[in-house]
Parts: C-alpha cells; sequence; structure tokens
C-alpha cells in the first residue's frame, strides 16, 4: 500500500516539476532575447541613450499588458510608494493643475496652476493661494513643464526649504518656507442630520480605520445619533486590513470578511474581525458609486452579505484584485496582483478578466462584478451649460475673483449664492469670451456637412440650415434654464476657496439627492 502511495505521488509531481520546467525556460528565452537587444542597442545605435529610461519603459509598458493595477516604482518613485500605502508625502501640501491661460500677449500658454491648497498645510499658512501660476520652484522654471514634473519638484525630505516664485493677479511674488510630512485625512467631513450621523470617507490608507472610529466616537458621544450614513462614494480603495477594522466596528469578533484566492498558497487567505463591535446595533446606510473600488467594495459588499447594512447609490467598479509589493534589484518596488477578493458570499468583486489580455482578446466588462446596491439611483450623466462651465473651469476662475473680493462669506450651511451673484457671473463669463454649444449642435453641424455633400435637395437643405441657429442657446439663457445647478457648483467652488474641502462637501450635502434618500432609509 505505501508503495502505491509513493508511486501516485511521483506520478503527480512529474507533470508538475516538467511545467515548471518549461515555464523557467521561455522566462530564460525571453529575458536572453532582451539583454540581446539591449546589447545591440549599445553597440549600434548611433547616439548615446538613457539606459535607465529605456529599461524602465519597456517593464512598465510590459505590466500594462498584465492589467492597470501591477506597477513598478523604482527607488526615485518612493514618495509616490509611501503615498499610496500611507496617505504621506513630503510636500507643500497642495492640489496642482495643468491649464491654458491666456499671457499677456493674448495667446493661450500652458501653465501649472495651484488648483486647491489642503487647510493647515504648509502651503496654505504661508499665503499661497488657490489660481496661483507657479513659474518656478527653487529656481527650476516650470515653463513646458508637465504637472508630475512640477509635483516631483515640489516634494521632497519635510523640514527642506522650498522657494516659489508664482503670479497673481499679473504680478510675482515670492514665497519661501518648510516641506512638511503631508498627511491628508481619510475622513474627509462628518457631522450629524436630524440624529444620524454622515461620515465622508476618503481612502483606506495607514490608520484610516482609526480616525473613522474617532469620528464615530464623536457622533455617538457628542450627537448621539441613532443611525449612520457611510459614504464611500469616489473611494478608489486602500489597505484591505483598514477596511477590516472598519467593519469590526459593527459585526460580531471572528466574522468573515473576505477571503483572498490566488496562484500560491501564500496568497490565500480569510480575513475576519478580531475585536468585539462598538456599535453592534448601529442602523447602517452605505452610500457607493461607480468609483468606489476595492477596500471600498470590501467594506460595502461584507455588510451587504452580513445583512448589516443597506447599500444606496450606483453599482461599484468591480475592482476584486489584490496587490502586494514586492522587493525589486536596486532598492525598487513591484506592486503585483497576487490573488482576487471574495465576498462571505463566495461572490468575486472583480468585474473584468484581464487574463483575456494575453489572449489578444478585447476585454468585456462583466456586469455581475463590482457591487450592486439595494437602493440603486440613476447616475445623472446630465451634459449642459453647467458641465461645460465646468470642464472650461469657469467655475474656478470666478471662485479665485471671488475670494479676492471677499474677505469673509458665511459658513456653508449658510451661505447662498444670489441672482446678484448669477448676473455678476454672467459679466465675468462675458469679459472671458465664454462661449457654450450643446453637443446637439456639434452633431448637427457635422450632419449639416455631410448633407451638403451628398444628393440632398436644396428645399431640405435651406430647412436644415435654418434650424442650426436655434440649436445654439446663448450661454446667459442655459444658465437662467439651469439656475439652481449653476447656483449649486458656483457656491461648492466659492465655499472650496474659504473652507476648503469641507466646506465643499458641506454646502453640498444641502443639495444632495442621494443623501436625502439615503436619510429616507431611517
Amino acid at each position: 500500500m505505501m508503495r502505491k502511495t509513493i508511486f501516485y505521488i511521483v506520478l503527480i509531481l512529474l507533470p508538475c516539476a516538467a511545467i515548471a520546467q518549461q515555464q523557467t525556460a521561455r522566462i530564460d528565452q525571453s529575458l536572453t532575447i532582451f539583454n540581446d537587444v539591449m546589447r545591440q542597442l549599445d553597440i549600434n545605435y548611433c547616439d548615446t541613450l538613457n539606459y535607465e529610461d529605456i529599461t524602465e519603459t519597456a517593464i512598465n509598458q510590459m505590466l500594462r499588458k498584465v492589467d492597470p493595477y501591477t506597477v513598478y516604482y523604482p527607488k526615485k518613485k518612493d514618495d509616490d510608494l509611501r503615498m499610496l500605502t500611507t496617505g504621506k508625502y513630503g510636500g507643500i501640501g497642495a492640489i496642482i493643475q495643468l491649464r491654458e491661460i491666456k499671457n499677456a500677449k493674448g495667446k493661450d500658454e500652458k501653465q501649472i496652476i495651484i488648483a486647491n491648497p489642503y487647510e493647515d498645510k504648509p502651503a496654505q499658512r504661508n499665503d499661497v493661494l488657490a489660481g496661483d501660476i507657479i513659474l518656478s520652484v527653487d529656481g527650476v522654471s516650470a515653463k513646458d513643464k508637465e504637472v508630475s514634473d512640477v509635483s516631483n519638484l515640489l516634494r521632497g525630505v519635510p523640514g527642506t526649504i522650498v522657494k516659489l516664485e508664482l503670479e497673481r493677479d499679473g504680478q510675482k511674488i515670492t514665497r519661501e518656507f518648510a516641506r512638511e510630512d503631508i498627511h491628508l485625512a481619510p475622513v474627509d467631513y462628518y457631522t450629524s442630520i436630524d440624529e444620524i450621523g454622515y461620515i465622508s470617507f476618503r481612502e483606506f490608507t495607514e490608520g484610516s480605520a482609526a480616525d473613522f472610529k474617532q469620528a464615530l466616537d464623536d457622533l455617538a458621544e457628542t450627537e448621539h445619533i441613532k443611525g449612520l450614513i457611510i459614504d464611500l462614494r469616489g473611494n478608489g480603495g486602500g489597505i484591505i486590513d483598514e477596511a477590516i477594522k472598519i467593519v469590526a466596528n459593527f459585526v460580531p469578533r471572528g466574522t468573515t470578511i473576505v477571503s483572498t484566492k490566488g496562484k500560491i498558497a501564500v496568497s490565500n487567505h480569510t480575513y475576519t474581525t478580531t475585536t468585539d463591535p462598538s456599535y453592534p446595533n448601529l442602523p447602517l446606510v452605505i452610500m457607493v458609486d461607480k468609483n468606489s473600488a476595492s477596500a471600498s467594495e470590501i467594506v460595502s459588499g461584507a455588510m451587504q452579505d452580513l445583512k448589516r447594512a443597506t447599500l444606496v447609490g450606483q453599482r461599484t467598479f468591480g475592482k476584486g484584485l489584490v496587490q502586494n509589493l514586492r522587493p525589486i534589484a536596486y532598492d525598487g518596488h513591484l506592486k503585483v496582483t497576487t490573488s482576487k477578493y471574495y465576498l462571505p458570499s463566495g461572490r468575486c468583486i472583480q468585474a473584468i478578466d484581464y487574463s483575456e489580455i494575453q489572449k489578444g482578446n478585447k476585454l468585456k466588462k462583466d456586469t455581475a462584478g463590482g457591487i450592486l446596491p439595494d437602493i440603486v439611483l440613476n447616475d445623472s450623466n446630465k451634459v449642459d451649460v453647467t458641465y461645460a462651465l465646468y470642464t472650461k473651469h469657469m467655475f474656478f476662475d470666478y471662485s479665485v475673483q471671488y475670494h479676492r473680493w471677499h474677505y469673509f462669506v458665511p459658513f456653508p450651511e449658510k451661505f447662498e449664492v444670489t441672482d446678484e451673484d448669477i448676473a455678476d457671473f454672467c459679466k465675468f463669463l462675458e469679459a472671458k469670451n465664454f462661449t457654450y454649444e450643446t453637443e446637439t449642435s456639434k452633431y448637427f453641424k457635422e450632419m449639416l456637412d455631410m448633407a451638403k455633400m451628398e444628393d440632398i435637395d436644396s428645399t431640405t437643405l435651406s430647412q436644415l440650415e435654418a434650424l442650426e441657429p436655434r440649436l445654439k442657446p446663448s450661454f446667459q439663457e442655459a444658465i437662467e434654464r439651469n439656475k439652481d445647478e449653476v447656483k449649486e457648483m458656483l457656491g461648492a467652488e466659492i465655499m472650496e476657496r474659504f473652507y476648503f474641502q469641507k466646506g465643499r462637501i458641506a454646502y453640498l450635502l444641502r443639495f444632495d439627492k442621494e443623501l436625502k434618500r439615503a436619510l429616507e432609509v431611517f
């Protein structure tokens, strides 16, 4: 009997060893080809090559053929890696943006601007304002540079001095101050609405579960909430352990939250809660949308499977792939997909099968992926003048000017955009030569051009041409028709200039139809 058992084991192991040997040979062959190409370039190419850049480009292109989440981080991108895992980086604490702005000669010129300084961070404390144009960083010109280039210049070791040359309202100004260790709070904003707590949660970074718990405890102790809304809309996920800790506040110790399954045994793991819940009976609603992904889907999906929360919103993104960091030569790291997430019910979160790339097949979105809320709300994709004003940065530009002219405005809960403000906004748009064209008019023009080329009778063509001007409304008329929405968006930008991100969220909650539906659940 023992001999038969050994014989079976040998029969099983021999094919496995053969497969492994074949895979190793294929890898060796691929590496040999790559090395030979590099050698031939080195010997024969007419100019000097930057081998580091070539290698990094080759690696990045290779990984794009795998999936969007497997990423190579060379040592020079340690700050990006640190930001990804901890939510911290050394810098000035501001979002920057590439914009086309008219120069003194009236020509459009690409420039990097301060889009949003974070509250109580070095930039904000040293009078760096939204709308400031970055001319140089530590003497290095920002002209013709990409956002990533200027971002790298701004980042650095905490405590080192950064010197900014800025342009504000046509005047050059200089700001010089120390970089700091920037940590972005994972809890954007929290409040109580009619005895129901509300927590806006940004991302699952290191320590974020503790920040969530602190906000929840504060709401329970000071507001005596009778229910809680967790807003995970736009939350792209992060560290799985932080997600488990958040769920642990609401379910019994030892509850299975999610499992991971991969190719190798070490990738297989079952995550359970390890602490007793502080709020085992608190009614819960979780808000999600198409940009809620990864750890957000673990929290919402697990709570749905466990019948512990009601989900409100749109189907989530469907990112159920697990990444782990692996060290690479010369102090680099590879963030590599090692397994997939499975919820307590056994369903997989992942919506896209990236293995199809290797087969040369076109990717197809699997409608079974992601998390479908209990209460599904329509995702408004309305394309109107508001959309045009937003994409052309008109709300932002006016709010910058508004901030310069007003020393104080009421708190977000009290602030109102008046009809007088809208009239002034329209004058601002006229001065900016803002034009508004509907998508319908764009398609109609293409149709009309095609009609002129084809054999369309002159009478019909004249009727079509007569219709064209009616499809091009003035932006004043369009704003009047969509005044409430314009007021909402304009007010949000103004609040962000005065009260930063918290001000924007607090103001928008007053108009949030999805939030109102979530409150109705209670």
